[in-house]
């Protein structure tokens, strides 16, 4: 079963992984507080690698259904609710829903991120507590480092913007971001889709643009935390045009 499993697309395999922990999760099975199976457990009971369990569980957490504990290992949250009132008459998940697979929404989530998030980066630089400031440094460090491993790094952007976020000390800000999730963030599903390989002058062009984020938010200097966050995820939401283009012309392609 290992062995047939390891010849599957790694995507496809990381997929199965999330729905078995998220049905477990939902299901009551793990319960919120209860401590997820180490990776060398679900390495041997789902026979994948590592890396599939890592980037499962990575996404996981955007989602908000686990958090890891530095040392300790990786907990179980309580699900977040389903408000089908807050939907505007899409599928009762968040006031908004949005699928990784529809590029339109994607963009739409992106636009909608711009008009909040380039006023977050200004309120932080102004509000931020040096706890805070720590906050938003650890997790550039995180994202950086895994851009530089290779590895994929979606749950860490997340998580830096999240950071920013919460140093406007306004938590409608963090609660927006958190409907949002980190489904607006697919650039690896979409350079996979698209067979392309991994661009390291991109990922590097990526850090700049945090770091760039990063360094107005410690100079509490917010018109510049502005403009570096508005030119972040306005080149983003070309990165996103561009990668699904190029997906869908090796799926009309292949469809040939």
């Amino acid at each position: 079963m290992a062995v047939a499993a390891q010849k599957q697309p790694r995507q496809n395999l990381t997929q199965k992984v999330i729905e078995t922990l998220r049905d477990r999760i939902v299901s009551g099975q793990l319960k919120p507080g209860d401590k997820l199976p180490t990776e060398q457990e679900l390495n041997r009971e789902l026979g994948v690698s590592r890396t599939v369990i890592r980037e499962a569980v990575a996404s996981l957490r955007a989602d908000g259904l686990v958090q890891p504990k530095q040392g300790v290992g990786v907990f179980v949250m309580a699900p977040p609710p389903r408000d089908s009132g807050r939907d505007g008459g899409r599928d009762g998940d968040g006031f908004i829903q949005i699928s990784p697979q529809k590029i339109s929404d994607v963009i739409e989530a992106l636009e909608l991120r711009t008009a909040v998030e380039v006023e977050s980066a200004a309120l932080a630089a102004s509000r931020c507590s040096p706890a805070q400031e720590a906050e938003i440094c650890s997790c550039f460090d995180a994202l950086e480092a895994a851009l530089q491993r290779g590895d994929l790094s979606e749950a860490e952007d997340f998580d830096f913007h999240l950071s920013i976020a919460r140093a406007t000390n306004n938590p409608r800000f963090v609660e927006f971001l958190g409907y949002l999730g980190n489904r607006t963030i697919p650039r690896s599903r979409l350079r996979e889709e698209a067979g392309l390989p991994r661009n390291q002058a991109l990922e590097e062009q990526l850090n700049q643009e945090h770091r760039a984020i990063l360094e107005a938010i410690l100079r509490h200097d917010p018109d510049a935390a502005r403009a570096a966050m508005r030119q972040h995820l306005a080149g983003g939401t070309d990165r996103y045009r561009s990668l699904a283009r190029a997906a869908h012309r090796r799926t009309s392609l292949a469809g040939e």
